[in-house]
């Protein structure tokens, strides 16, 4: 088994990230700007949030925090959202997920202006998403990728993984990590199948994988049953027993295996906060810089 470095790979990316705004800055004077919004008081989601404040200091994107008490209502949320919509000095907007009444998420999400969804999970670019006519096509539109996704696709990349042509295999469906993955594969040439709780063979289908993405939150359930000699096994699982975090994989049952894996914690949640910085870089460019250079 040979591990993925993904914190390396995130600080190349980070280190491109900021050379490229400070570029523009000498330039324009100008600057992205991401907003963060926190609803109460997970101590995870507050955990995520300042690693993703820390990062845009990093990068050198500014960043801007607001914070909401748990028992907000919904037309509060939509009213900070329509607010940061509104001003004409932030670029992408992020509303940290779950929220504590989870029946409000999908109206707010659906509040968050498109041209500022940091995260891409608006309807609308989940629709440029499904509509793009190759991986290039997408990245030069600037069209805002959910981050867990595109953070994949990056791992891949630079871990030397070829996609073109390989049989990809997704474990989960949701709208945050199964659906766009699956999408961007595809994007990328792969043959790809989404395997879920109804699906029958699992073991047979995730085994035919050159490259294995495990997302379904169960912890060290992937063992190495299910594994090919030779493939790439992409762990986006975040399970926290006994205070400690693992994995959808069974780490300790893939060591002899001749595998690429990522870690976890350390893999592909690092990433995830990474790709944040190049949704709102991409967005920014999209937006003010455009604006900026067309005279606007």
């Amino acid at each position: 088994m040979i591990l993925i470095d993904c914190k390396k790979i995130s600080e190349n990316k980070i280190e491109s990230i900021k050379n490229e705004i400070a570029e523009i800055e000498s330039k324009t004077g100008l600057k992205p700007c991401l907003a963060t919004i926190l609803v109460g008081e997970n101590p995870a989601s507050a955990a995520y949030i300042n690693a993703k404040i820390k990062k845009c200091a990093q990068a050198g994107i500014q960043s801007l925090h607001y914070k909401l008490a748990e028992d907000a209502k919904k037309e509060e949320i939509v009213s900070l959202i329509e607010t940061l919509n509104a001003s004409n000095e932030i670029d992408a907007v992020l509303l940290q997920l779950p929220l504590p009444k989870k029946e409000f998420e999908e109206d707010c999400i659906n509040a968050i202006n498109p041209l500022k969804d940091a995260d891409g999970l608006c309807p609308y670019n989940a629709g440029l998403l499904s509509l793009a006519k190759n991986y290039k096509n997408l990245l030069d539109k600037n069209i805002p990728i959910p981050c867990t996704p595109l953070g994949i696709i990056h791992i891949l990349k630079e871990s030397g993984a070829e996609i073109s042509g390989k049989n990809a295999v997704i474990i989960g469906r949701s709208n945050l990590v199964g659906k766009p993955l699956a999408l961007l594969l595809l994007l990328n040439d792969a043959s790809v199948i989404c395997v879920h709780s109804k699906t029958k063979n699992l073991k047979e289908i995730c085994k035919s994988a050159d490259i294995l993405i495990a997302a379904i939150g169960r912890p060290n359930f992937i063992n190495k049953d299910y594994i090919k000699d030779g493939s790439i096994v992409i762990d986006v699982g975040i399970n926290r027993i006994d205070g400690k975090i693992t994995g959808d994989i069974d780490f300790e049952d893939m060591k002899n295996l001749d595998i690429k894996l990522t870690p976890v914690p350390g893999g592909v949640g690092v990433m995830t906060t990474t790709m944040l910085l190049e949704n709102t870089l991409r967005l920014f460019k999209q937006n003010r810089l455009n604006k900026k250079s067309a005279g606007g």
